[in-house]
C-alpha cells in the first residue's frame, strides 16, 4: 500500500527519514502538496499522539520535497483546550516545508451557522464521466479517480471542480484523508492563463470542518476557484464537500503562476 509505505518511516522521533515510496507522490521534482503536508501532519501526530482532533493549518511549501528528508516537530504552546504544534521537513540540507497545526478539543457550541452546500450540485459521483483519465501528474494517475464536478461545456470562470478519491484500500485517519486530498485539484487560474505556463503552490491555509468525516465511497467534491490573480500569482479558495454535499474542508492558498 503506498499510503502506508510512504508514511512507515514517520515514527515520531526527529532525524533524517527515507521516503521509500515518495516516486508515487511526486508532482515535477517534488512530492504532491497533499502528500507532504501528510508527512508533516503524521509527524505531529506521532511525535505527541495525545492531541485532541485537528482544526486547522497552515503550510508554507518553500522547497522541493524528495525522498531523503529530515523531520522534526516541536508542541509551541498547550493551552487547556488548544495545542499548537509546529513540524517541519528539511530535504537537501534546507528548509522545504514548514506547517503549523492547530489540534482543539471539542466544546459546547454557543454559536450554529452550518456552511452552504455548493451551487450547481453536480449530482453523484456515478452520474458524472470519468476526468483526467490517462492524463495530468504522475501522482493524479497512481492514487486518484476523479471525475467532472461542472457540466463540461459551461463557462465556469476560473473555478474548477470535480469528484476525487484515493484508488487504493487504506486506513488514514478522517482528517489525515482531508489532508492528502485537500490539494489534488490544480488551480482554477489555470482556466484564465493567457499562456500555457507551470503553476507553483506557495502555501495552503485550510480549516477542517468535520474531523469525523466518512463520505460514501471515499469520494469528495473538491473545488479550487482564483478570488483574484494578477502580477504573477493567483489567491485560490479550496473547498470540498461530502458525498451529501456537507462542507468538510475550507482552505486559502497562493499560487505562482509563470509563463
Amino acid at each position: 500500500m503506498t499510503i502506508a509505505s510512504l508514511l512507515e518511516p514517520v515514527d515520531g522521533t526527529p532525524g533524517p527519514r527515507r521516503l521509500s515510496h515518495a516516486a508515487e507522490w511526486m508532482q515535477g521534482r517534488t512530492l504532491y502538496g497533499g502528500a507532504s503536508a501528510l508527512v508533516a501532519f503524521t509527524m505531529a501526530q506521532r511525535a505527541f499522539p495525545d492531541l485532541p482532533p485537528l482544526r486547522a493549518g497552515q503550510i508554507a511549501f518553500v522547497a522541493p520535497v524528495g525522498e531523503e528528508i529530515e523531520l522534526s516537530a516541536q508542541i509551541v504552546r498547550a493551552g487547556r483546550n488548544v495545542t499548537q504544534v509546529r513540524s517541519e521537513i528539511h530535504a537537501g540540507g534546507q528548509l522545504a516545508l514548514t506547517a503549523f497545526w492547530l489540534f482543539a478539543a471539542e466544546r459546547e457550541a454557543n454559536a450554529l451557522h452550518p456552511s452552504e452546500p455548493p451551487a450547481d450540485w453536480p449530482g453523484p459521483p456515478d452520474e458524472n464521466a470519468q476526468a483526467m483519465k490517462g492524463e495530468g501528474p504522475s501522482f493524479i494517475q497512481n492514487n486518484f479517480e476523479l471525475r467532472f464536478g461542472q457540466a463540461k461545456e459551461a463557462d465556469h470562470g476560473a473555478t474548477i471542480r470535480r469528484w476525487a478519491r484515493l484508488t487504493e484500500a487504506h486506513e488514514l485517519d478522517p482528517v489525515g484523508k482531508l489532508i492528502l486530498m485537500g490539494d489534488v485539484m490544480p488551480p482554477g487560474a489555470m482556466r484564465i492563463m493567457r499562456r500555457t505556463g507551470p503553476i507553483s503552490s506557495i502555501n495552503w491555509s485550510f480549516n477542517v470542518l468535520d474531523t469525523e468525516s466518512r463520505s460514501e465511497g471515499g469520494w469528495y467534491l473538491a473545488e479550487n476557484a482564483s478570488q483574484h490573480a494578477d502580477a504573477g500569482y493567483s489567491s485560490e479558495r479550496l473547498r470540498m464537500w461530502d458525498s451529501e454535499g456537507r462542507q468538510v474542508l475550507d482552505g486559502l492558498q497562493c499560487v505562482a503562476v509563470f509563463g
